[in-house]
């Protein structure tokens, strides 16, 4: 049959599915595969004139049909939606973007003055994870006007300086899908490979059979444990298994037990389901409580408890006794997926000696270090190179996908790609940690609050990830940006035989000041204060301890925020609010370090720095320091992919230290350019030359010993406000940040609409089903909200009274964004109904319903 796509008739063999044969036939790589069930819109393309989904029909009902892709759009409409597009700040990741912008031709070509109602409901079959949808919204708004009105695009090419509005670099790439993922990397002679999984949680693998699958006329290879030269590796900790060997017992179902490599991906499958295993079902591991009873199995040799953390400060028996209200209250909160658009993919191809990676993570670097650990090679024997990164979250900063293509190519010598399909991703990779919860907070007759008992119960799974960290950042952060030093916290991360828990934006304090801010709520209450009063008389001003024990300097501006929000807490008196900090850099002691080096190369200044970009625009933050500090324009400033041949190690985009961190190295690599400059005519004398710039911020070590230790270079502060309509739905949400100085104002606005909407989803409607160890949930089972069911958010930004002496004041705005969300909606309810919540996802509300007790 043929199908027309984009104006061009092209013959296919056979009733494929049309997104394979518009990605491996045609070539068309802006449409995407982001899911397997026809959920997340990545795939839309146009239809005669009708917005369709590829993933889930047959070519042979495209005959005769008018196929369109962004590749097709006119020039005219091109140049238009990368300037609207860039100009709202529209594009994070960019992974939905090409299907954004299909739905909204769509919508233009029929309704040319859509109205934002109109785009919404257009725009409802494409999820996105990163904007919250409004700055797509506002990109449509402006194309159709442009459309209407006939605009030029007029461009700029003015200096950027720090707070300015300005487009992203990578804007038109992702606009126009040209950008290149993980998956849209072909390579010649590519091999594709798969992992046999285990069949259960725990089980005794007494034998694995390969044979049948090594006759299968389009094997290529098989391998097993017995192939990798190490095959413990791991984030921090190398406890993760590359493969189960024979003799040993599975830990989770994304136990990997085999490799199986062909050059026809269709037959992956049918070679998997040959190998024969034979196994013993053991009874698993499900709970925290269960990992600590005294005759449950050991899931490591080491033990179940993966990690223990305790901050004791002050005397917290005495100021509570003294206390004139206290509370104590059982919190508990569940996993949550990430729900990033691109799944996993990597491409491993063999050079002379070494390997060349083509990945989508979250750090080339760890990616190295952990592959290199796996081969037994000199890591500058592996080159890692990013391409675009379809949404992290803290999700991608383990090995998935990446040791297994690397191991295949290693063995074959030839280009290897392995990607999840959606459902893989669901299954294997990492979740946020579910906690339960217990706090006992104290106050005097006044409201200040006296002190802190909490312990924290984690569910950290199978392997370490980021276990350790997450349970020791929800301590920390545990006692909230407020004023008061009796503190004794202690937290528990457990291994089971669950998925794993690791890093998610929030990173354990999105759980810890839930449970906080809820008995806040409480104590409040029993002073005779409302929410707003009590905040304001205990958060932490210039000079306060904070509960970790560090003195806060003038770059806190949780005050502030309160401040911005007071008129509206009163003018909707039953609205939620909450507030929220979040550490900037790794701190506590560790060795933080990020780096650049600008080079001078055509004339044109090139950063070079390995922080990852998986949306939230480390790359614009870079060019604003640059720009701020030399005299450039946009035009003589390229922004290098991360790459470990060419980017010195900038650590992992975790933590919210890209933009102090990095941002600070840029900043002292610029002021040498800048220097070099003073002494020239012109950026063309300084060619060839290169200018580095590195920072390492020193802080204090857990338990440390000083009275006021440095727990972190910097925090950030943020509250919230949650309003109801009369139906009990999110009518309105008010955000107010201090994040130190701006950059790039709109791209900082869209992180905060984009980190409000996924805490919402926390908060009432996202659920992520284990059972018995067994992920039991489909992408579109989530439960992550869509376009037209987006609340109006309000984004203010507070100035603090001083700013951090880094990166122009700059402070992380990625986590700090959704920690309020869902403990003022869980206030805003209390408000509505007089029903106290201590679990997420909220029950009994207008997105979930009360659930008829059992029996």
């Amino acid at each position: 049959m043929k199908i027309t796509v984009n104006g061009q008739e092209y013959p296919v063999a056979g009733d494929k599915v049309l997104l394979s044969v518009l990605r491996d036939e045609i070539g068309t790589l802006s449409v995407k595969e982001g899911c397997d069930d026809g959920t997340c819109g990545s795939c839309v393309v146009i239809a005669n004139g009708k917005l369709v989904k590829s993933c889930s029909r047959k070519v042979s009902t495209f005959e005769n049909q008018e196929i369109t892709t962004t590749e097709g759009l006119s020039e005219r409409e091109k140049e238009v939606y990368v300037e609207a597009f860039g100009e709202t700040g529209a594009v994070q990741c960019g992974f939905c973007i090409p299907g954004m912008v299909m739905a909204g031709k769509t919508l233009l070509d029929k309704k040319p003055d859509a109205t934002r109602g109109d785009i919404r409901k257009g725009i409802r079959l494409d999820v996105c994870r990163c904007t919250g949808y409004k700055k797509v919204e506002d990109a449509i708004l402006l194309t159709g006007q442009m459309l209407r009105d006939d605009q030029e695009v007029a461009g700029s090419n003015e200096r950027i300086r720090m707070s300015d509005r300005a487009h992203r670099a990578d804007a038109a790439e992702k606009t126009l899908g040209t950008g290149l993922f993980a998956d849209d990397v072909r390579l010649e002679g590519m091999l594709h490979a798969k992992a046999l999984r285990t069949r259960y949680p725990r089980a005794l693998i007494n034998a694995i059979d390969t044979s049948k699958a090594r006759a299968h006329p389009d094997c290529v290879a098989v391998l097993t444990a017995e192939d990798v030269p190490e095959n413990k590796i791991g984030h921090i900790v190398n406890d993760w298994d590359v493969m189960i060997r024979v003799g040993d017992t599975t830990r989770y179902v994304g136990d990997a037990l085999a490799l199986v490599a062909t050059a026809v991906e269709d037959k992956l499958d049918e070679i998997l389901a040959l190998i024969e295993v034979d196994c013993t079902e053991l009874e698993p591991v499900t709970t925290p409580q269960d990992a600590m009873r005294a005759d449950a199995p050991l899931i490591h040799e080491r033990g179940n408890v993966c990690a223990v953390e305790h901050v004791n400060r002050g005397d917290v028996r005495g100021a509570l006794a003294g206390s004139a209200h206290v509370v104590t209250r059982k919190f508990r909160v569940p996993w949550q997926e990430h729900g990033f658009l691109e799944p996993e993919c990597a491409v491993a191809e063999p050079v002379p000696g070494g390997l060349r990676m083509y990945t989508s993570s979250q750090s080339v670097y760890d990616e190295q270090r952990e592959i290199s650990r796996m081969l037994k090679l000199p890591p500058e024997k592996v080159r890692s190179t990013a391409t675009l990164v379809g949404g992290g979250f803290g999700g991608k900063e383990d090995m998935t996908v990446q040791h297994h293509a690397a191991l295949m190519a290693w063995h074959t010598k030839q280009p290897v790609k392995v990607k999840f399909s959606r459902q893989e991703s669901l299954d294997y990779h990492v979740k946020r940690h579910p906690m339960d919860m217990e706090f006992t907070v104290g106050c005097d007759q006044s409201g200040r609050l006296t002190a802190l008992r909490a312990m924290l119960i984690s569910d950290t799974g199978a392997y370490a990830s980021l276990g350790g960290p997450v349970l020791q950042r929800a301590c920390t952060h545990a006692g909230g940006p407020y004023n008061f030093q009796n503190v004794d916290i202690l937290g528990m991360a457990m291994h089971t035989n669950n998925p794993v828990s690791g890093a998610f934006r929030g990173f354990g304090v999105a759980q810890s000041l839930f449970a906080m801010e809820g008995c806040v709520n409480e104590l409040a209450e029993m002073c005779g204060l409302d929410p707003w009063e009590f905040r304001y008389l205990n958060v932490v001003r210039p000079g306060d301890e904070l509960p970790n024990g560090q003195i806060v300097d003038d770059a806190v501006g949780i005050a502030e925020c309160l401040e911005s929000l007071k008129g509206d807490f009163y003018r909707y008196p039953g609205a939620g609010l909450a507030v929220g900090i979040k550490n900037t850099g790794l701190g506590v002691g560790l060795v933080d370090t990020a780096r650049c080096t600008l080079s001078v190369e055509d004339g044109k200044v090139h950063i070079r720095t390995s922080a990852a970009c998986m949306g939230q625009g480390i790359g614009s933050v870079a060019e604003h320091m640059l720009s701020e500090t030399v005299d450039l324009t946009p035009d003589r400033i390229v922004f290098e992919t991360p790459d470990t041949a060419r980017t010195p190690d900038s650590g992992t985009s975790t933590g919210s230290r890209q933009t102090l961190l990095t941002g600070e190295a840029v900043r002292r690599a610029a002021e040498k350019l800048r220097d070099a400059l003073a002494e020239v005519d012109s950026l063309d004398r300084l060619e060839g030359r290169e200018f580095f710039g590195e920072f390492s911020p020193p802080t204090d070590p857990m338990n440390s010993g000083k009275p006021n230790p440095v727990s972190h270079v910097a925090y950030s502060f943020g509250a919230q406000l949650v309003v109801l309509d009369d139906r009990g739905e999110v009518d309105k949400v008010i955000t107010a940040f201090d994040v130190g100085t701006v950059v790039n104002q709109q791209a900082a606005e869209g992180q905060i609409e984009g980190g409000v909407v996924m805490g919402l989803g926390y908060a009432l409607t996202e659920e992520f089903k284990v059972e018995g160890g067994y992920p039991k949930t489909r992408y579109g089972q989530l439960g992550l909200i869509r376009s037209n069911k987006i609340p109006e958010i309000e984004v203010r930004f507070v100035r603090s009274p001083g700013l951090v002496p880094y990166a122009y004041g700059a402070k992380g705005i990625g986590e700090i964004c959704l920690i309020p969300t869902a403990p003022a909606c869980a206030q805003a309810y209390y408000n509505r109904d007089g029903k106290r919540r201590y679990s997420l996802p909220l029950e009994d509300t207008y997105y979930r319903q009360a659930r008829p007790p059992k029996g």
